[in-house]
């Protein structure tokens, strides 16, 4: 039961960071300006995507939701590795 609840406060604390992380990106562009509108973009979705998935990891490793019970918690996190490395990849090809 402990290792549920450490699991789940480290990707809570990701969830933070990676909001944390837009939100000073979104708060620079603002101060600094938008001249590489792609950078930014990339960056912010980055972190919002990452941010998603984690969201998504933690609703399929939840022991306590029916939906994915028979989900091997192994199956989730290879499914969250893969999604990210797909989501960077597109965000890779965005910045150009």
């Amino acid at each position: 039961m402990w290792s549920f609840h450490l699991h789940n406060s480290k990707v809570l604390c990701w969830k933070i960071f990676d909001s944390k992380s837009s939100l000073e990106q979104v708060v620079y562009m603002a101060l600094v300006g938008s001249f590489p509108f792609n950078s930014f973009l990339s960056g912010v979705l980055s972190c919002i995507g990452t941010a998603v998935l984690a969201v998504c990891l933690r609703i399929q490793v939840n022991k306590e939701n029916k939906e994915f019970k028979d989900l091997p918690p192994e199956r989730a996190f290879a499914d969250f590795v893969l999604c990210n490395l797909v989501l960077h990849l597109v965000i890779m090809n965005f910045l150009g």
